[in-house]
């Protein structure tokens, strides 16, 4: 299932995420700075959630959130609306 979660205080709006046991499957940006956020979500595809979560939390661009950060967000709200 993909969820799509708004993303707060970032370029990019939203996040589109897919997890499948605990590896993710799908992540697209919507908006933001494509080659990052491309490059962001290529990198990400086909590792551990988990992982991807604990090593992007707290990463700050502007403000006090950057897409990186968002993700981790976006993983934890996957959970939480997977239990």
């Amino acid at each position: 299932m993909t969820m799509h979660y708004k993303t707060h205080g970032t370029c990019s709006s939203q996040i589109d995420l897919n997890i499948e046991n605990g590896i993710i499957t799908e992540c697209k940006f919507i908006g933001g700075c494509r080659g990052n956020t491309q490059g962001l979500a290529r990198m990400v595809i086909g590792r551990p959630a988990e992982e991807v979560k604990n090593l992007l939390r707290g990463v700050i661009c502007r403000g006090d959130t950057s897409c990186p950060d968002q993700l981790s967000k976006a993983i934890e709200a996957y959970y939480a609306e997977q239990a």
